[in-house]
């Protein structure tokens, strides 16, 4: 059975192998059809490769052990290669919006050919496989950085549909005398860029909130209280804060134990509130567990 790294290592290969044929496809298709989409569709998808290995990398760089340097341990390398596949994304979105305008100031009238046509019609089967393959994957293995991954593989299938639809309005606008159709391929371009650049900045959005340590979900928080309650010896909980590091949480506990008990008491419950939350609460990384005497507020009435 295969671990999550090593199913996260296959989906980064993959990707950056598919893409790899992709840009060639996708480049020629352009070049020999005159197409300034599928060109600037083959921009996008080289930028997929660059953003596979950003995520190869980090994932094989978060799985590694805490050390002296890194004592939390290496996580949240999976959040920087987020972030980074998010700015890949804005940077190629800003550069289909430039090759398009260009184009369109231009007022090129040779149409696209057919090659451009079949290359989106493939690119978009391929990269919808894709993400929901790495989707999958991510989700399943909690792996920020391949979700990231395969939302820019679904941002460059919409491209490619956005391609599809300007190369086919541009064959239309020439073969039937429309002129202005016949821009309907830079047009498209843009179109194109709008999806990246959003899809780009909400990555990058969601990659700093968990380099802030942005709370996780109330249901989370929810769940892991109802666990520690059921630890005997628990009175009180006063605090309960949780992160993620990269796919693993970090959970900090403040309980509250009866005064009289000895610290060694004290200090068995919090082992059993740990052992606990590790049984019940999946891909923890670490628990710290606060012992304070109970406030007893009801003996102050």
């Amino acid at each position: 059975m295969k671990s999550d790294i090593d199913l996260g290592i296959r989906g980064a290969w993959l990707g950056i192998i598919l893409n790899l044929g992709l840009t060639i496809l996708k480049a020629i298709a352009g070049i020999f059809s005159n197409s300034k989409a599928m060109l600037a569709d083959a921009f996008h998808s080289a930028s997929d490769i660059i953003a596979s290995t950003v995520v190869l990398f980090s994932l094989k760089i978060s799985r590694k052990p805490a050390d002296k340097c890194h004592p939390y341990g290496h996580g949240k390398a999976e959040a920087i290669a987020a972030k980074t596949v998010g700015i890949i994304l804005i940077f190629a979105g800003i550069n289909i919006i430039n090759g398009s305008f260009s184009a369109i100031i231009k007022g090129s009238i040779t149409p696209p050919g057919s090659f451009a046509l079949w290359a989106a019609i493939i690119s978009i089967i391929v990269k919808e496989g894709l993400f929901q393959y790495k989707y999958r994957v991510g989700n399943a293995i909690r792996s920020k950085a391949l979700i990231a991954n395969a939302w820019e593989h679904r941002s460059d299938a919409y491209s490619s549909i956005a391609a599809l639809i300007g190369i086919a309005g541009a064959k239309l606008g020439y073969e039937f005398g429309y002129s202005k159709l016949i821009l309907a391929d830079s047009i498209a371009g843009i179109v194109v860029s709008i999806f990246v650049i959003k899809m780009g900045w909400n990555i990058i959005k969601e990659a700093t909130d968990e380099l802030m340590d942005k709370a996780i979900d109330r249901e989370i928080l929810d769940k892991i209280a109802t666990v520690v309650r059921e630890v005997n010896g628990v009175d009180e909980l006063h605090e309960v804060r949780a992160r993620f590091t990269g796919p693993k949480l970090l959970i900090d506990l403040k309980i509250g134990v009866d005064s009289e008990k000895t610290v060694k008491q004290g200090h068995d419950i919090a082992t059993d509130v740990k052992r606990l939350i590790f049984e019940k609460i999946p891909n923890v990384e670490d628990v710290l567990v606060h012992v304070n005497p109970k406030r007893n507020l009801e003996k102050r009435s």
